[in-house]
């Protein structure tokens, strides 16, 4: 009799212990401020680069880089913030089950300056030619630039410690504007924002988004490659930045990655630049951002992302006032053309992440989300 109830007891403590381990525990109040610090760190970002955007192409660059608090409401103008702003207006529009053709008639309907890949989408879908097709290299041959990449942080920020499902919204939005690389490194920086909600290692939040792409991509690849150098050369980015230069500067992935001048935002190559200001900024977010910064190339919309990951990770509360003291002044301030302000995203945010949590398998208790364990699952090569 005794061994019998000790095997029910051994029993259902496994049963327990299997139940627990399908779940992470993430306290609403601190998924709340994960959230609005991941928002924070892109206006901040995006602020603290503009300056520099495209000065350094094919170099790092080297002037002083001045910064302010004051300076953040650069952000309100800047297209890091208000093309992923317009996504979240159609979302609370149509849901999250829009369909393409609703995202495309949004997207259309949009009167924000956009560039490249997303300027080629928006004119697809003006006429006629909606996601998938619109972002795809028959119709847009901007397809590997950075543009999504720059404006998928939403979808992490709304769906902490899922990454299945940023992927599956990424694989529908960023079909708008591009494909291939255009759109893994979109669905790499989301990654990076669901598991930053529960890591603050620089290095494993890379690594969970590197799972979340084909591996043999040349996005991947680069990725992988910057890992390795870092490991190399741990005390000294820009060896690894000339790594990069010399391996991938010149890759001929998209429309802007062979000019005679050295521009170039394919998307593979600033996605070295951002995990490089991760990787060496070590948790730091001044080094993260100079870093990010000072790789050049689309040098504000790499200390965005970067900037953006690694406030997910701190917690609004815990970044430091030299850098997000400027924030409550513009906080009632709507981004350019979208009908949201920082105070507005937050609760936003909040409700489609309870829904994307609840459509997950997760639920609430007693202020926790009970967020189902999702391990990254990379799309099919396009």
């Amino acid at each position: 009799m005794t061994r019998v109830m000790l095997l029910v007891l051994c029993l259902s403590l496994v049963t327990s212990l299997a139940r627990s381990a399908e779940f992470r525990r993430l306290p609403i109040d601190v998924y709340v401020d994960k959230m609005k610090g991941g928002w924070a760190g892109q206006m901040i970002g995006v602020s603290y680069g503009a300056p520099t955007e495209f000065k350094a192409c094919g170099k790092i660059y080297e002037d002083p880089i001045a910064w302010s608090p004051d300076r953040v409401d650069n952000s309100l103008n800047q297209d890091d913030v208000y093309v992923e702003l317009s996504f979240l207006d159609a979302i609370e529009r149509y849901g999250l089950d829009i369909t393409y053709e609703q995202m495309g008639k949004a997207f259309a309907e949009t009167q924000f300056n956009l560039w490249h890949a997303n300027k080629v989408g928006r004119e697809n879908c003006r006429n006629g030619i909606m996601p998938p097709e619109s972002g795809s290299p028959k119709y847009n041959d901007h397809y590997a630039d950075i543009d999504f990449q720059i404006e998928s942080d939403l979808f992490g920020l709304i769906n902490p410690g899922m990454p299945v499902s940023s992927n599956q919204l990424c694989g529908r939005f960023g079909r708008i504007m591009n494909s291939g690389d255009g759109l893994y490194g979109g669905m790499f920086m989301a990654a990076m924002y669901t598991e930053a909600f529960f890591e603050k290692d620089p290095l494993k939040i890379v690594r969970v988004g590197l799972r979340a792409i084909p591996p043999q991509s040349v996005y991947a690849k680069t990725i992988r490659d910057v890992i390795r150098w870092r490991l190399l050369y741990p005390h000294d980015w820009r060896k690894t930045w000339a790594k990069i230069q010399e391996k991938y500067a010149a890759h001929p992935s998209g429309k802007c990655s062979t000019d005679p001048n050295g521009f170039n935002i394919d998307a593979s190559l600033n996605g070295a630049y951002v995990v490089v200001g991760l990787l060496y900024g070590e948790g730091d977010l001044g080094k993260t951002l100079e870093i990010s910064t000072r790789c050049g190339q689309d040098s504000d919309c790499n200390p965005a992302n970067a900037g953006g990951v690694l406030c997910t990770a701190l917690g609004y509360s815990a970044i430091p006032e030299e850098y997000k003291g400027g924030i409550p002044a513009i906080s009632d301030k709507n981004f350019a053309f979208v009908p949201y302000s920082f105070n507005t995203i937050i609760p936003a945010c909040e409700k489609l992440a309870r829904e994307n949590i609840k459509r997950a398998g997760g639920r609430e208790e007693n202020g926790v989300f009970l967020i189902p364990v999702q391990r990254p699952v990379p799309p099919s090569t396009d």
